[in-house]
């Protein structure tokens, strides 16, 4: 009985000092927010804005990627996340946050929002993302950040396609760690935003703006008008006959 009570008491002290890394969750690694800073239009030729409104869809990623860890791609293939650290939020609302914040710094666009916004538009834009992540040419080299996204232009009316935009935008990170690797990434979102957004306000008034309404259009010239006193004789002449 005393070796048991022994044994049980020297084991309850080994899972108090090493209790911290048995139970719970790991620490809390740190936070990188991969938020590219656009400067604000300033040229005349740069800010005339275009007439139409856009809603911003929420970007499609894959699996592997969509979530907050930071991807990366070892030789051969091999999908895998840097170890206690994340982003500041999920990829897709990331992306899409960014997007945003390129679209608003152009000052070409007076009516830009969320799809989860839920505001009236004429554009919608769809994003597909095929990469986000580092690549590793060998192992413990440097990495290079890949961002890669499709961008297609759909009618709000009727989502009809107006047209499609890809870009792949690279950079190699400065060193073989995380914080260079979420720089270089930064730095690639943002040239692939900025020229999404450039390809994009080149769009053409949506078709309901392209058409003025039917009412509205000049209608065919017909015969010359009468005069009024005219056209009150032709009523007149026309009872008698009927009479």
């Amino acid at each position: 009985m005393i070796r048991r009570t022994f044994l049980i008491g020297a084991a309850s002290l080994m899972l108090a000092g090493c209790g911290k890394d048995l139970l719970g969750p790991p620490e809390a690694g740190p936070i990188y927010s991969v938020r590219p800073v656009f400067p604000p239009a300033t040229a005349v030729a740069d800010t005339a804005k275009v007439p139409w409104s856009l809603s911003i869809m929420r970007p499609n990623v894959p699996g592997g990627l969509s979530s907050d860890r930071i991807a990366l791609i070892q030789p051969g293939g091999v999908l895998d996340f840097y170890a206690k650290a994340t982003y500041a939020d999920n990829t897709s609302t990331m992306i899409q946050q960014a997007l945003l914040d390129g679209f608003e710094a152009s000052g070409r666009i007076g009516a830009v929002s969320r799809e989860q916004d839920a505001l009236q538009a004429d554009y919608l834009l769809v994003i597909e993302i095929k990469n986000f992540e580092a690549q590793y040419a060998v192992a413990d080299g440097i990495p290079q950040a890949v961002v890669a996204m499709t961008a297609k232009l759909t009618t709000a009316r009727g989502r009809k396609i107006v047209g499609s935009f890809t870009t792949t935008q690279t950079g190699a990170a400065s060193v073989n760690s995380t914080p260079a690797v979420a720089q270089a990434l930064t730095a690639a979102l943002g040239a692939a935003v900025k020229e999404v957004v450039d390809w994009t306000l080149t769009a053409p008034p949506p078709p309901s703006q392209a058409n003025p309404p039917a009412q509205q259009q000049d209608w065919p010239q017909g015969s010359p008008a009468k005069p009024a006193g005219q056209v009150l004789k032709d009523i007149r002449r026309g009872s008698d006959s009927l009479r």
